[in-house]
């Protein structure tokens, strides 16, 4: 069984930067594709980046290009999101996923049900 644990949340002015931090526990970190989801209240879960099991590929919804940076370090078996420029349209309860599922040479998945494993999650609040 996996564990992920989502830190980092809280409360930032609009222009801001936080970072997202996900321990990993489990299985073996490097095997995975990560990947960082967000729901914001009366919305669906929406993707918002992901990142390869060892290779560095990365993908991001367009709406964070350029602000969002996904990293994983497999030694420390975690994931991060560096958020910068933050929006109060950033406002929602931020998840990491784990996709163990699928081969790590697959092509990154922006589905949620394709993601075997969630943390609990971390509250981001933007104000404006």
């Amino acid at each position: 069984q996996v564990q992920l644990v989502e830190s980092g949340g809280g409360l930032v002015q609009a222009g801001g930067s936080m970072r997202l931090s996900c321990a990993a526990s489990g299985r073996t970190f490097s095997d995975c594709h990560m990947g960082w989801f967000r729901q914001a209240p009366g919305k669906e879960r929406e993707f918002v980046a992901a990142i390869s099991c060892s290779l560095g590929r990365t993908a991001y919804v367009a709406s964070v290009k350029g602000r969002f940076t996904i990293s994983r370090d497999n030694v420390k078996n975690t994931v991060y999101l560096q958020m910068n420029s933050l929006k109060p349209d950033d406002t929602a309860v931020y998840y990491c996923a784990a996709d163990y599922r699928r081969s790590p040479l697959s092509p990154l998945t922006t589905t949620p049900t394709e993601y075997d494993y969630w943390g609990q999650g971390t509250q981001v609040t933007v104000s404006s």
